[in-house]
């Protein structure tokens, strides 16, 4: 059996990361791929029968709080090295799965899943030949050219980090309009509509430092286009799946293991 795609689904906070990694998964059932549906996030309030692995087996926040007299923040740190320790029992889990796809679910935190060794550890261990990171962009933060930028210097610092493959995608792109969704699009086309939108205020200091971070980001790397995507609506997730194929297979399709459902 070929190697899963492994797919790690990143982004701040309220990105939409749990909502999106679900609708996805329903749509490769339908479409007759099984995915394997992985929760790293110990503080999740999702339900346990959400994800087919699920790290509270073996880490729970609420328990390191109370074991350790730790407020949120600090269990999360713990948590987030007590996972790493785990992560072998974890990959054995998904293992016996044998599944098409690998869709994990990473904390909501990102300082916790990109910036802790920890965490490297755990996508090392996680990893194969077929991986990559969805970084989503929050839409309430990326219709502005300040926002975008950040989420762009954001996005960049966590594909250095794991250096993996990484796609941008739109999380909630049902709660923009028409033109801000046509606008936030443009930017991730065309570095010079980005640009101008960065540049068309007074140059205050925060125009000015979004307009050198730009400059900075765009020397290391040309812009990728967002996948527009919404979860509520199930849109974008058949596009997803292509993005995601690409830098699996070039573009070829998988052979679905079993017949798509008109579910």
């Amino acid at each position: 059996m070929e190697e899963p795609g492994t797919i790690y689904f990143a982004g701040t906070a309220g990105a939409g990361k749990t909502s999106l990694v679900r609708a996805f998964a329903q749509w490769m059932q339908s479409a007759g791929y099984d995915a394997t549906v992985v929760n790293l996030d110990p503080g999740s309030e999702a339900s346990e029968n959400d994800s087919d692995v699920d790290i509270r087996e073996w880490v729970r926040l609420a328990d390191l709080q109370d074991e350790y007299g730790l407020g949120p923040n600090g269990a999360q740190v713990v948590a987030a090295d007590m996972i790493a320790l785990k992560i072998f029992e974890v990959k054995q889990a998904i293992q016996e799965l044998k599944t098409d796809y690998v869709l994990i679910d990473t904390p909501g935190q990102i300082e916790l899943f990109a910036f802790r060794e920890a965490s490297k550890a755990i996508v090392e261990a996680l990893s194969g030949e077929r991986s990559v990171i969805a970084f989503l962009y929050d839409p309430v933060l990326a219709r502005t050219a300040g926002g975008f930028v950040s989420l762009l210097m954001l996005g960049a610092t966590v594909e250095f980090r794991f250096r993996l493959p990484t796609l941008n995608i739109l999380a909630k792109s049902d709660v923009l309009t028409p033109g801000q969704l046509a606008e936030v699009m443009s930017w991730s086309d065309d570095p010079g509509a980005l640009y101008e939108a960065v540049s068309r205020d007074a140059p205050t200091p925060d125009v000015q430092l979004s307009t050198e971070l730009f400059r900075a980001i765009e020397t290391m790397a040309p812009l990728v286009g967002l996948v527009p995507t919404s979860a509520k609506e199930a849109t974008g997730l058949e596009a997803l799946y292509q993005s995601f194929q690409k830098v699996f297979a070039g573009g070829e399709d998988l052979v679905p293991s079993h017949e798509p459902t008109n579910d």
